[in-house]
């Protein structure tokens, strides 16, 4: 029987199709440490045992996206190991906190698909559930990737492109899991402002930036797990007339580690309502980031409320070079230094009344 685990091409796929990846994930301390190291990761609930409890929690959980991109590693040999590039997220709910020594298993659906017409790609849309040991739902996502055809004359079916919620509704974010305790996170940051200093349209500029070297992206894809070929191999990427692809999520986490300033308070992810990797980034790119405050949103709680955020990620630039402009313009709005446009939902304590 032929054993070459050369993955899916997109003619495999169909709709409808679910998929048990292997194999489950136990996350440690270890895990997180690393994670720290490879992006500078800096939030006061994940960063000490002391922090958590006095915000009532029992300890510390893990970084909100060092549990995505686990997860998200887990789908890659059966979904992306062919993979032209990962597209873009929808509908990313962080369902529940991951603590270290939990398990994470993950399935997927096939829920669209959609031929390139140069017949030599497709895009897969695909939605996934990762749960921990006791078989509770702690993260879902709908992300959109182009994979190659193995064939490029096989037949395929009629497009199916699904319909994602642009943002999630204030019912489904995360909420029930702060205390009012989580208010007393000033005393930890040394930083006053609460949901209640923010404005709709507020523009950050976020001082840092954070080079890439070859070896920070590529321990990063192998803490995830992430086996794509875009992000391993330097042969056959230069074999096709380029390089080594830095995963998109290492990209969302290192912008996110750098928004902490200016978002010094915010407790963790609620929701990733989408976004997209406007240009690619290599080794060797200087990563900058700036924050536009969308929305407030009200979870009706008095010390704790949401803010849906818009984080642009450039390389190679400044902060306060990056424009905002209209979310409908897609790709094509952008200049070639962003690699990054993201659309998402934290959790910040409130002063209440």
């Amino acid at each position: 029987m032929k054993k070459n685990r050369d993955g899916n091409f997109f003619e495999d796929f169909r709709v409808g199709m679910r998929i048990r990846h292997a194999t489950p994930r136990t996350l440690t301390e270890g895990d997180r440490s690393l994670y720290i190291a490879l992006t500078g990761s800096r939030s006061a609930l994940c960063t000490a045992d002391t922090n958590a409890r006095q915000l009532g929690f029992g300890h510390r959980p893990l970084d909100d996206l060092l549990v995505f991109n686990t997860a998200f590693g887990k789908t890659v040999p059966d979904i992306s190991l062919n993979a032209v590039a990962n597209l873009g997220y929808a509908e990313v709910s962080f369902l529940s906190h991951v603590y270290p020594d939990d398990t994470l298993a993950v399935e997927t659906e096939v829920i669209g698909l959609k031929e390139n017409a140069s017949r030599k790609s497709g895009v897969v849309y695909v939605r996934s559930t990762a749960r921990n040991q006791h078989g509770r739902e702690v993260l879902s996502w709908v992300r959109w990737v182009m994979v190659h055809k193995r064939d490029h004359g096989a037949a395929c079916g009629k497009a199916v492109v699904p319909a994602t919620q642009p943002f999630l509704p204030a019912g489904l974010l995360l909420r029930h899991q702060y205390s009012e305790r989580v208010r007393e996170i000033t005393a930890m940051t040394g930083v006053a402002d609460l949901w209640d200093d923010y404005a709709v349209g507020e523009r950050i500029d976020h001082p840092g930036a954070m080079t890439i070297n070859d070896s920070d992206h590529s321990l990063a894809t192998r803490l995830y797990q992430n086996t794509a070929r875009a992000h391993f191999d330097g042969h056959a990427m230069a074999a096709g007339g380029g390089q080594r692809l830095v995963y998109g999520g290492h990209i969302i986490s290192v912008c996110r580690a750098l928004a902490y300033d200016g978002l010094e308070n915010a407790l963790s992810i609620l929701a990733i309502n989408g976004g997209s990797h406007v240009n690619p980034s290599y080794a060797g790119d200087t990563i900058a980031c700036a924050t536009q405050v969308l929305d407030k949103v009200e979870l009706g709680q008095d010390h704790v409320g949401g803010l849906r955020l818009r984080m642009i990620g450039v390389k190679n630039a400044s902060s306060a070079d990056i424009a905002f402009p209209d979310p409908a313009g897609g790709r094509a709005a952008h200049p070639p230094g962003v690699v990054l446009d993201l659309d998402y939902t934290i959790a910040m304590p409130r002063r209440g009344h």
